[in-house]
């Protein structure tokens, strides 16, 4: 298995993503090769300095980079030569199985949506993100965080399919509850876009739909899975990431607020594509970028987009 990372993505690159190459090759050894594309002459001197061993590191220069202020479609049109182009037109091609990057989201997202395309029968395809329950047990998804500002009953409906089965293939959740965010838990309590959903799910055959779930109880056991437009869920993820940072500040220490550190959980896959694609923090540390290719490589062992193309049929 070949898992491509944008080496050139994400704010103090490339450091971060080459050292997050060197750790998760270790992690790997011989079940899979990392691919860095980028400016090789930054990218070797790095493996150098830390004695990589390079038997399942590989290099492909690139001559640009798509910076995080590129605009996003003409950077991906015309930075032909990019670390991001060149990695979808590879990803396109079969030479690697996979693709991650912590830089430009939007030209991330260009090349999921134009390059890789999504499945057939996927109105939108959308970001989950990890939530980490306080219990333990099982590790929660939220979708969309962001790819979707603006949705309709029918997408959300979809969200809930998608998130059944990445809760079930990637977290081994065997029914998946899953819950629509909402301002009360009451059938009757939200907007037109969550009222109009909540009918959608209720009569719904794709999953097992357990109600509204309000913001206070993402946290708990109440849901597997919890359904949002992509503002509202890039707003929650926002939270989050503010959280944590406000806990490490002040020295809170518990195994749980570890938990909402970003990095480790790696990136947010894109799902409805035909790929396995990964985006990273913008601020990814090469432990972000390892965890990230480490969840690029289980995406790609449980066939994911697979997966989905079946329950579509």
């Amino acid at each position: 298995m070949r898992i491509g990372i944008d080496a050139m993505g994400g704010d103090f690159a490339p450091k971060p993503a080459v050292l997050g190459a060197i750790a998760a090759s270790i992690e790997l050894q011989n079940l899979g090769t990392v691919v860095l594309y980028g400016d090789s002459s930054k990218i070797e001197p790095i493996l150098k300095e830390h004695n990589c061993n390079t038997a399942n590191i590989d290099v492909f220069h690139t001559s640009e980079t798509i910076a995080m202020g590129d605009h996003p479609a003409k950077a991906f049109q015309h930075k032909q030569d990019s670390s991001i182009t060149v990695g979808f037109k590879h990803l396109q091609s079969r030479k690697i199985d996979a693709f991650c990057s912590a830089g430009n989201t939007g030209a991330m997202m260009i090349g999921s949506m134009h390059t890789i395309k999504a499945i057939p029968g996927i109105i939108r395809p959308c970001l989950a993100s990890p939530i980490p329950k306080i219990s333990g047990k099982t590790t929660g998804t939220l979708l969309d965080v962001g790819l979707n500002s603006d949705c309709k009953p029918d997408v959300l409906y979809q969200y809930g399919i998608l998130g059944n089965i990445y809760a079930k293939t990637y977290y081994d959740i065997e029914t998946p509850n899953i819950c629509l965010l909402n301002i009360g838990e009451e059938e009757e309590k939200g907007n037109l876009l969550t009222k109009a959903t909540y009918e959608l799910m209720k009569d719904g055959i794709h999953f097992k739909f357990g109600g509204n779930i309000e913001s206070n109880n993402l946290f708990t056991d109440k849901a597997d899975v919890v359904v949002c437009d992509g503002f509202t869920g890039n707003i929650i993820l926002k939270q989050i990431e503010s959280f944590y940072s406000i806990a490490h500040e002040l020295h809170l220490s518990h195994p749980y607020i570890e938990n909402l550190n970003y990095e480790n959980h790696g990136g947010t896959p894109v799902l409805g594509v035909n790929a396995p694609i990964v985006v990273g923090h913008g601020a990814s540390n090469e432990i972000a970028i390892k965890n990230m290719i480490l969840q690029a490589y289980r995406i790609t062992i449980i066939k994911l987009p697979e997966k989905i193309k079946q329950a579509l049929q």
